[in-house]
């Protein structure tokens, strides 16, 4: 049906396209059985202290206010991560702010943290409990003078409510966010969502989302302050705000976060190298042009316990999570394997 449908789609205005979706998927009306796989038992995996179906994730940035998760469940994904949620809402940048680059499969937003604020969406999920494994992504708001105090209130707020926490701190939509990347900021920054987790007796798994753009020096230091502050998983990547000059579409030059295709060697490299430095001991979720099952085990053989999409859903619909999960039991087949566990960071 996507298939048909795609031009008509592809016709509007990205964003106008993203809140029909949103507005279509509120009917909830398609049913599990269309994306039933079978043998699927052979995917199933643990994350973040969780028993998940299989290992393939919907990113933050689809459904960002937490309107439309239970539908998405339906299309199969083993987890998904809604957000990010500031503390107040907010409207984000000015449109246009979403631009597709067809001919590189591949997305360039700036957004730029549009959401109903951590009151609306903690209130929604406590009346709307979740079917699945829920992640909640955090960020500060855009004109909040002290971004750590924002984290803060968010966990406060939503903990009770998530699967888990991400601590989005490399969106480069907000101005100075990737700063958190810094040694001395992240450790106060940690030090500080340490001590309200503990004070607050909060126990739920908190993980940390990096940008794309680091360098390879700053990976031990990075592996070190979240194994001393309870970060219990890394999601590798976030879009990237460079890696333009091999990109065919005349939109290349826009302003923001490049996500799909033009990520997917870039975060897989990354993959490699936190699963080197952390010898296993923490989850890593792989973002970053997964649309495939041949995609997805590369990240998964690189040293992902999970990984995550957005922009192949965008260019393949919601059949994609069927199409990656029959194709990941294939080769696990192919290559002997009984789960998917058994090839993580195989190839790292």
């Amino acid at each position: 049906m996507f298939s048909i449908l795609r031009p008509y789609i592809f016709s509007l205005d990205p964003e106008v396209a993203h809140d029909l979706a949103i507005k279509s998927l509120k009917a909830n009306i398609l049913p599990k059985s269309f994306f039933y796989v079978s043998d699927e038992a052979m995917l199933e995996t643990s994350l973040l202290g969780k028993k998940i179906s299989n290992p393939i994730g919907l990113a933050a940035g689809f459904d960002k206010s937490a309107e439309v998760y239970n539908s998405l469940f339906k299309f199969g994904f083993g987890f998904i991560e809604v957000g990010t949620v500031t503390p107040k809402q907010q409207l984000g940048n000015p449109k246009p702010r979403i631009f597709r680059l067809e001919g590189d499969k591949a997305l360039i937003n700036r957004l730029g943290f549009n959401n109903h604020g951590s009151e609306t969406v903690s209130k929604r999920i406590s009346n709307n409990l979740p079917n699945g494994f829920l992640g909640i992504n955090i960020g500060p708001n855009k004109e909040t003078k002290n971004k750590e105090e924002d984290y803060l209130i968010c966990i406060s707020k939503l903990a009770k409510y998530a699967g888990y926490i991400t601590i989005n701190i490399s969106s480069p939509n907000t101005e100075r966010l990737r700063d958190f990347h810094d040694q001395k900021e992240m450790k106060k920054l940690l030090s500080g969502i340490d001590k309200i987790t503990k004070e607050n007796n909060i126990d739920c798994p908190l993980t940390i989302k990096i940008s794309p753009d680091i360098n390879d020096n700053e990976i031990g230091t990075i592996v070190k302050l979240i194994s001393e502050h309870n970060i219990q998983g890394i999601i590798i990547s976030n879009t990237t705000d460079s890696n333009r000059d091999n990109l065919s579409d005349t939109k290349k030059h826009e302003i923001g976060g490049l996500s799909g295709q033009p990520l997917k060697d870039i975060s897989t490299h990354l993959i490699k190298k936190f699963y080197k430095e952390t010898k296993g001991k923490i989850k890593i979720i792989g973002v970053g042009g997964v649309d495939s099952g041949e995609s997805a085990y590369e990240k998964i053989t690189a040293g992902a316990d999970a990984v995550q999409l957005y922009t192949g859903m965008v260019y393949k619909g919601p059949g994609i999570v069927k199409e990656i999960k029959k194709d990941l039991i294939s080769i696990l087949k192919k290559e002997n394997l009984k789960n998917i566990s058994e090839a993580v960071g195989i190839n790292a």
